[in-house]
């Protein structure tokens, strides 16, 4: 049975809960998983705590909370130091290496990968981040198909951004793949 256990960690305004329904809604209507999202914020909107909880598995999920997460994206240093320790022993915390500086404290596989400054090398705007981490995220561990993320990304995105977000989510898969564990 397979069973992922994921928590999108950072502030508001970087798109975390986003990437999240995102990658469940992916998961759901064109992966035929079953997925929950659920998600919390800090005391403001922007620039507040964020996190967001995922469940994919392949079997009904009877709690739609994450305790000990499989993997764990934290996208500012608040989040990693808040969220780092609950990760599962052995599990696989991605972080942005603009925004969080990692110590070797937590019992897991650390991958800080330039996703942010990738995105505005290339791209230009920081407003796609949250794609590229979510692409990161997806070539790391191949949770779903790229496919089906951007089938996911046509119905939620204006046409207009389609291409951007596109763009996005190749540079984060090119970004994760190197590290993937095969398996």
């Amino acid at each position: 049975m397979r069973r992922t256990r994921l928590v999108f960690s950072g502030s508001g305004g970087q798109g975390v809960i986003t990437a999240a329904i995102i990658l469940a809604e992916a998961a759901v209507i064109y992966e035929g998983m079953n997925a929950t999202q659920s998600q919390s914020y800090g005391a403001a909107a922007r620039g507040g705590a964020t996190r967001s909880d995922v469940i994919i598995s392949e079997q009904e999920i009877n709690f739609p909370v994450v305790s000990q997460p499989n993997i764990l994206v934290c996208l500012t240093q608040e989040a990693y130091s808040s969220f780092g320790p609950e990760i599962r022993p052995a599990g696989t915390l991605i972080s942005d290496s603009r925004f969080v500086e990692t110590t070797r404290k937590v019992d897991a596989r650390q991958i800080e990968l330039p996703m942010y400054d990738t995105v505005m090398a290339r791209i230009g705007k920081p407003i796609v981040f949250n794609i590229c981490v979510l692409g990161a995220l997806i070539g790391l561990e191949g949770l779903v198909r790229p496919e089906s993320v951007m089938k996911t990304l046509r119905e939620r995105v204006p046409k207009d951004f389609i291409g951007m977000n596109s763009d996005a989510l190749q540079i984060g898969l090119e970004l994760g793949a190197p590290f993937r564990v095969a398996g």
